[in-house]
């Protein structure tokens, strides 16, 4: 009972003040009203116990998953057709000496001065996280497919999405020799695609996609060809401000020819222009420059002219391409299909931003797995919730649920009695009407627990 409740109040701690274990025993016992709801006494309950608890969650991890995630697809009937697979890291404070997976690497939270952990997760279509596994944080993306996915329950011929950095050509035929279907973004750097051939889609923002099947020769495999306005956008604005700072750089090196200083040499204004060319993010090999040579090393000319090659982003903005080996899908599910992976990238945001994933303060490995795995359960726990208010069109963030939900309280007026004793009466406030509908949505009570008087 004791253990249960540690990890009810490690859980719902994390879901409701994400922050450490230590932060999470110092909530429970002077702010939650949760002890009440389970009749346990958390001001009574050390620290070690979470800790402990946070132990055994790490030692039955792998039970766990699988018997959470067939409740939940008990619960909702989810479709088990569909896999995404991704990695995140988070970074640690301290040296960590102790921890074994605690390493140097590129942190996405550009924390690359601190020792590195890598949670990567399995999830299905829905958002729900199938398994869960901590990596060292050098790990490289393209590298640990094979071990995340052996001997995951996914029914034979399941859809593996993945992005580009994972879907190298070697996890594409491991897909392929285990029998399982595969959608992921290719790493082609020719862009091509045909307006003519194209059909278009609607995102759920009411933008427009435009997307071209193209079959192999060998029939073997589908490239999906897409090109999205909105992204054309974007990328001309930026290859046009690329554009305009490498003129600039050129410019001021003619300029320099003018000047009697100004730097004339051969050799140097080559090294000038091959410095301008590796800051110019790619835009640099667009231009044909020319120097004119005068007497000797000395230049008294330089030309250049913008001459676009073809099947770039400079000429072909806003297409990328996908790749699939299900041929008995049209454009438009392909593509719907691999707009899940924005779902899981979501997942991500709300494990950092929303429940506390980062930082990690513990020294010992175990303690420093068991944290990323509370997590991944409030997570969980926070889905279903997401989910069931879905279904009565509540599409809220956990974060605004979150502040709606705080500002109910369990609070204790105090009266003195005629005859001298202290009455104490803790009840519920009322819900607000935002809590309210929450409440009505979910099927649950405003008021779990009565009214409690206390006579001293």
């Amino acid at each position: 009972g004791k253990q249960q409740a540690a990890v009810i109040g490690n859980v719902i701690g994390r879901m409701a003040a994400p922050a450490s274990e230590l932060a999470t025993w110092n909530w429970l016992r002077e702010r939650s009203g949760l002890g009440e709801l389970l009749d346990v006494d958390f001001e009574a309950m050390p620290l070690m116990s979470l800790y402990r608890a946070s132990d055994l969650l790490v030692k039955h991890r792998q039970p766990i998953e699988a018997a959470l995630f067939s409740r939940i697809n008990d619960l909702f009937s989810l479709p088990t057709t569909v896999t995404l697979f991704d990695l995140t890291n988070t970074y640690f404070e301290g040296e960590m000496a102790g921890n074994s997976k605690a390493k140097r690497g590129h942190s996405k939270e550009k924390r690359s001065d601190c020792p590195l952990v890598t949670l990567g997760l399995v999830l299905d279509g829905s958002g729900f996280v199938r398994r869960s596994r901590m990596f060292e944080g050098n790990v490289a993306e393209a590298s640990t497919l094979e071990g995340m996915l052996q001997g995951l329950d996914a029914p034979a011929g399941a859809l593996v999405i993945m992005d580009r950095g994972i879907a190298t050509e070697a996890n594409v035929n491991w897909l392929i020799e285990h029998h399982y279907r595969y959608l992921v973004i290719s790493r082609e750097r020719t862009r091509q695609f045909d307006p003519i051939q194209s059909v278009d889609v609607a995102t759920a923002s009411d933008q427009t996609v435009h997307l071209q099947r193209v079959v192999s020769d060998d029939g073997s495999e589908v490239r999906l060809y897409c090109h999205s306005e909105a992204r054309q956008e974007k990328e001309t604005a930026m290859t046009d401000r690329f554009s305009q700072t490498f003129e600039a750089g050129m410019a001021k090196l003619a300029a320099g020819l003018l000047k009697p200083r100004g730097e004339k040499n051969r050799d140097k204004l080559l090294q000038r222009i091959g410095r301008l060319q590796e800051k110019s993010h790619g835009i640099g090999r667009h231009y044909q420059i020319e120097l004119t040579p005068a007497e000797g090393p000395v230049v008294n000319g330089i030309t250049w002219t913008k001459e676009p090659i073809d099947g770039t982003q400079l000429t072909h903005p806003g297409v990328y391409c996908l790749r699939t080996n299900e041929l008995r899908w049209d454009a438009a599910a392909l593509w719907q299909t691999y707009t899940q992976l924005t779902d899981l990238e979501a997942v991500f945001r709300s494990l950092k931003s929303e429940l506390g994933l980062r930082p990690v303060y513990h020294h010992k490995e175990d303690r420093a797995d068991g944290h990323l795995f509370i997590t991944v359960l409030a997570y969980q726990a926070v889905q279903v919730l997401r989910r069931k208010l879905k279904l009565q069109g509540v599409n809220d963030s956990w974060t605004s649920l979150r502040e709606i939900f705080a500002g109910q309280q369990r609070v204790t007026a105090t009266f003195t009695q005629k005859d001298g004793r202290t009455l104490h009466v803790r009840k519920t406030t009322l819900a607000e009407p935002k809590l309210q509908s929450l409440y009505d949505a979910l099927s649950l009570s405003a008021a779990p627990v009565g009214a409690r008087k206390l006579v001293n």
